[in-house]
Protein backbone atom coordinates (compact mmCIF):
# COMPACT_ATOMS: atom_id res chain seq x y z
CA UNK A 1 0.00 0.00 0.00
CA UNK A 2 2.98 2.54 0.47
CA UNK A 3 4.47 2.06 -2.59
CA UNK A 4 1.12 2.49 -4.65
CA UNK A 5 0.60 5.42 -2.27
CA UNK A 6 3.78 7.41 -2.85
CA UNK A 7 3.80 6.25 -6.57
CA UNK A 8 0.85 8.48 -6.73
CA UNK A 9 1.94 11.29 -4.83
CA UNK A 10 5.31 11.15 -7.16
CA UNK A 11 1.94 11.89 -9.65
CA UNK A 12 0.49 14.33 -7.76
CA UNK A 13 3.69 16.29 -7.43
CA UNK A 14 4.41 16.21 -11.74
CA UNK A 15 1.49 17.45 -12.20
CA UNK A 16 0.66 20.05 -9.80
CA UNK A 17 4.14 20.99 -8.49
CA UNK A 18 7.18 20.64 -11.16
CA UNK A 19 8.03 23.22 -13.06
CA UNK A 20 10.89 22.46 -15.86
CA UNK A 21 12.47 24.89 -17.91
CA UNK A 22 15.28 25.01 -20.49
CA UNK A 23 17.45 27.37 -18.28
CA UNK A 24 17.93 28.48 -14.72
CA UNK A 25 15.55 30.36 -14.32
CA UNK A 26 14.01 29.96 -10.87
CA UNK A 27 15.56 31.20 -8.03
CA UNK A 28 15.38 29.29 -4.90
CA UNK A 29 14.93 30.41 -1.53
CA UNK A 30 18.71 29.72 -0.82
CA UNK A 31 19.35 32.12 -3.33
CA UNK A 32 20.65 29.83 -5.88
CA UNK A 33 19.09 29.25 -9.26
CA UNK A 34 17.48 25.96 -11.05
CA UNK A 35 15.96 24.67 -14.15
CA UNK A 36 13.72 23.36 -11.69
CA UNK A 37 11.46 23.96 -9.24
CA UNK A 38 9.43 22.07 -6.94
CA UNK A 39 5.74 24.76 -5.71
CA UNK A 40 5.00 21.58 -3.48
CA UNK A 41 1.56 23.85 -1.83
CA UNK A 42 -0.98 22.72 -4.59
CA UNK A 43 -0.12 19.32 -3.53
CA UNK A 44 0.52 20.34 0.55
CA UNK A 45 -2.89 21.59 0.16
CA UNK A 46 -5.14 19.20 -2.28
CA UNK A 47 -7.15 16.47 -0.23
CA UNK A 48 -5.25 13.45 -1.86
CA UNK A 49 -1.95 14.84 -1.82
CA UNK A 50 -2.24 16.07 1.84
CA UNK A 51 -3.46 12.65 3.12
CA UNK A 52 -0.54 10.92 0.97
CA UNK A 53 1.97 12.58 2.32
CA UNK A 54 0.79 12.80 5.91
CA UNK A 55 1.10 8.79 5.74
CA UNK A 56 3.81 8.84 4.50
CA UNK A 57 5.86 10.90 6.83
CA UNK A 58 4.12 9.79 9.86
CA UNK A 59 4.99 6.01 9.32
CA UNK A 60 8.62 7.79 9.24
CA UNK A 61 7.73 9.90 12.88
CA UNK A 62 6.24 6.66 14.28
CA UNK A 63 9.64 4.87 13.02
CA UNK A 64 11.22 7.29 15.26
CA UNK A 65 9.23 7.50 18.24
CA UNK A 66 8.44 11.53 17.55
CA UNK A 67 6.08 13.09 19.75
CA UNK A 68 6.31 16.57 18.63
CA UNK A 69 6.31 17.10 14.56
CA UNK A 70 6.63 21.26 13.21
CA UNK A 71 8.68 23.27 10.45
CA UNK A 72 9.20 26.43 9.17
CA UNK A 73 6.18 28.86 8.36
CA UNK A 74 4.57 28.84 6.00
CA UNK A 75 5.82 25.77 3.37
CA UNK A 76 5.15 23.60 6.60
CA UNK A 77 2.25 24.54 8.41
CA UNK A 78 -0.51 22.00 6.06
CA UNK A 79 2.07 19.48 6.42
CA UNK A 80 2.22 19.65 10.24
CA UNK A 81 -1.86 19.88 10.40
CA UNK A 82 -2.64 16.45 8.26
CA UNK A 83 0.49 15.00 10.07
CA UNK A 84 -1.13 15.60 13.69
CA UNK A 85 -4.65 14.82 12.47
CA UNK A 86 -3.97 11.94 11.00
CA UNK A 87 -1.61 10.70 14.28
CA UNK A 88 -4.80 11.14 16.06
CA UNK A 89 -7.04 8.84 13.56
CA UNK A 90 -4.63 6.07 13.82
CA UNK A 91 -3.67 6.51 17.91
CA UNK A 92 -0.28 7.69 17.25
CA UNK A 93 -1.06 11.13 18.69
CA UNK A 94 2.19 13.25 17.13
CA UNK A 95 1.93 16.98 18.55
CA UNK A 96 2.61 20.28 16.75
CA UNK A 97 4.46 23.48 15.93
CA UNK A 98 5.62 25.81 13.98
CA UNK A 99 8.73 27.86 13.87
CA UNK A 100 7.77 31.58 13.06
CA UNK A 101 10.57 33.46 10.54
CA UNK A 102 10.54 35.93 13.11
CA UNK A 103 9.65 36.62 16.18
CA UNK A 104 6.23 38.27 16.71
CA UNK A 105 6.16 41.35 17.74
CA UNK A 106 3.22 41.61 20.50
CA UNK A 107 1.10 39.24 22.37
CA UNK A 108 2.88 36.20 23.52
CA UNK A 109 5.72 37.70 21.41
CA UNK A 110 5.82 34.02 20.67
CA UNK A 111 9.09 32.31 17.79
CA UNK A 112 7.12 28.71 18.07
CA UNK A 113 3.72 28.35 17.87
CA UNK A 114 1.69 25.37 19.16
CA UNK A 115 2.46 22.77 21.07
CA UNK A 116 6.32 21.76 21.84
CA UNK A 117 7.53 20.64 24.84
CA UNK A 118 11.03 20.60 26.77
CA UNK A 119 12.66 17.33 26.85
CA UNK A 120 10.61 15.95 24.36
CA UNK A 121 11.33 14.39 21.29
CA UNK A 122 10.16 16.14 17.87
CA UNK A 123 11.31 16.01 14.38
CA UNK A 124 11.14 18.99 11.77
CA UNK A 125 9.07 18.76 8.66
CA UNK A 126 9.47 20.56 5.43
CA UNK A 127 8.07 20.58 1.69
CA UNK A 128 11.36 20.74 0.06
CA UNK A 129 14.88 20.87 0.82
CA UNK A 130 17.77 22.85 -0.91
CA UNK A 131 20.85 24.05 1.36
CA UNK A 132 18.97 23.31 4.60
CA UNK A 133 19.11 26.71 6.13
CA UNK A 134 15.05 26.78 6.74
CA UNK A 135 14.73 23.70 8.25
CA UNK A 136 18.27 24.09 10.44
CA UNK A 137 16.89 27.31 12.03
CA UNK A 138 13.86 25.50 12.89
CA UNK A 139 15.85 22.92 14.48
CA UNK A 140 17.88 25.53 16.42
CA UNK A 141 14.55 26.95 17.74
CA UNK A 142 13.23 23.60 18.67
CA UNK A 143 15.99 23.10 20.42
CA UNK A 144 16.55 26.28 22.49
CA UNK A 145 12.71 25.42 23.53
CA UNK A 146 14.17 22.35 24.93
CA UNK A 147 13.26 19.79 22.30
CA UNK A 148 15.68 17.14 21.04
CA UNK A 149 15.35 17.03 17.35
CA UNK A 150 17.81 14.43 15.65
CA UNK A 151 15.28 14.33 12.40
CA UNK A 152 14.17 16.55 9.39
CA UNK A 153 11.28 14.98 7.30
CA UNK A 154 10.68 16.30 3.80
CA UNK A 155 8.70 15.45 0.90
CA UNK A 156 11.16 16.42 -1.44
CA UNK A 157 15.42 16.49 -1.25
CA UNK A 158 16.72 18.65 -4.04
CA UNK A 159 20.31 17.03 -2.68
CA UNK A 160 21.99 20.12 -2.76
CA UNK A 161 23.37 20.18 0.74
CA UNK A 162 20.78 20.14 3.11
CA UNK A 163 21.66 16.23 4.28
CA UNK A 164 25.30 17.04 5.36
CA UNK A 165 24.36 20.42 6.61
CA UNK A 166 22.17 18.89 8.97
CA UNK A 167 24.48 16.10 9.74
CA UNK A 168 26.63 18.87 11.11
CA UNK A 169 23.85 19.44 13.61
CA UNK A 170 23.55 16.47 14.25
CA UNK A 171 20.18 15.94 12.65
CA UNK A 172 19.95 13.46 9.92
CA UNK A 173 17.62 14.19 7.09
CA UNK A 174 15.03 11.51 5.10
CA UNK A 175 13.04 12.34 2.29
CA UNK A 176 10.35 10.96 0.27
CA UNK A 177 11.46 11.99 -3.12
CA UNK A 178 15.14 13.12 -4.60
CA UNK A 179 14.62 14.74 -8.19
CA UNK A 180 16.06 11.65 -9.67
CA UNK A 181 12.35 9.98 -8.83
CA UNK A 182 11.50 12.47 -11.25
CA UNK A 183 13.97 11.75 -14.01
CA UNK A 184 15.60 15.33 -12.71
CA UNK A 185 19.32 15.52 -11.26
Amino acid sequence: MMRRLRDRLRELIAERALQVAEEERFELASGRRSRYFFDLKPVTLHPEGSAAIAELMLERLVELEVEFAGGPESGAIPIVASVCTLSHLKGTPVQGFYVRKERKSRGTERLIEGNLRAGASAAVLEDVTTTGGSALRAVEAARRAGARVEAVVCVVDRREGAGEALAEHGVRLYSIFTPEDFGLG
